[in-house]
């Protein structure tokens, strides 16, 4: 797993991923769904994923971001999408899962966002 594309940081009672390469595709997002797999068998059920470095996503990328609101929603947790870039939200609202995912614009309002869920 390569480090610099992606980092993980785990809080009390939710884990951020914080996307840190400019295209979230199919060089990335394998590693990225690999990871939420394993957070959610770790028994977390919160997960924020933080997209402001990223200006570009595809269907791969898509397909992480559906992998981890189903994780968070299996186990009855929370999921949130921040730091959303034009680019990306185009895509989100496009595909029209801007009405799926709970979207947050930075990381703090996600976890506040989490936090009122609890």
């Amino acid at each position: 797993m390569d480090e610099k594309q992606f980092k993980v940081t785990k809080n009390d009672n939710y884990t951020i991923i914080s996307v840190s390469v400019e295209k979230l595709d199919t060089h990335v997002a394998p590693a990225v769904k690999s990871e939420l797999v394993q957070i959610a068998s770790q028994g977390e059920k919160n997960i924020i994923i933080d997209l402001k470095q990223s200006r570009y996503c595809d269907s791969s990328g898509l397909s992480a971001i559906l992998v981890a609101n189903r994780l968070c929603k299996n186990s009855n947790g929370v999921f949130v999408l921040t730091g959303l870039q034009t680019a990306v939200e185009r895509l989100i609202s496009i595909s029209q899962l801007d009405t799926v995912l709970n979207i947050t614009e930075n990381v703090d309002k996600a976890v506040e966002f989490i936090q009122s869920r609890q």
